[in-house]
């Protein structure tokens, strides 16, 4: 191993960053928070791009990609995860359906979106919740690296 490849191995996993504001709603989380609710999700390094969009952009993803006719919160796009090669992937949130689920679920704003950066990040990581297994080792992941961050479990209900 290189001496840089030594200096990089040591300062961890990079990120490489891309946010796109394709929606004109309220509090939607800066480049430095998306960075840091990320960086603690991912263990390797990445190329990542998020994208918040509104509902039609959002309703035209679902149904494209996964032949659901709804906009969902949020949207993962794996272009590469191979071992000992960073990830590369985009992330697509629907902003007015993540404030609408936070209103619903009494959470502030800013906690939601950072759930909803973290879970898609694991799944750019290639975890995933289809059965009961995967579902529970992916929540305790959330909850993890959330507690880290200063959440509170996303997965409690709020009163």
């Amino acid at each position: 191993m290189t001496r840089d490849a030594r200096q990089a191995a040591a300062r961890g996993p990079r990120l490489s960053l891309a946010v796109q504001y394709a929606t004109r709603r309220t509090g939607l989380p800066g480049r430095a928070r998306i960075e840091r609710w990320l960086g603690a999700a991912l263990r390797r390094s990445a190329a990542v791009t998020v994208r918040f969009v509104g509902a039609r952009e959002g309703r035209t993803l679902n149904r494209g990609f996964r032949g659901k006719d709804y906009a969902t919160n949020v949207l993962t796009f794996v272009y590469e995860n191979r071992a000992r090669r960073a990830l590369s992937g985009d992330l697509v949130l629907c902003a007015p359906v993540v404030a609408r689920e936070a209103r619903e679920q009494g959470k502030a704003l800013d906690a939601h979106y950072a759930h909803l950066l973290v879970h898609g990040a694991l799944h750019l990581a290639g975890h995933d919740h289809e059965r009961g297994a995967d579902a529970t080792k992916m929540e305790k992941l959330e909850r993890r690296v959330l507690a880290r961050l200063g959440y509170a479990d996303p997965y409690l209900a709020q009163d």
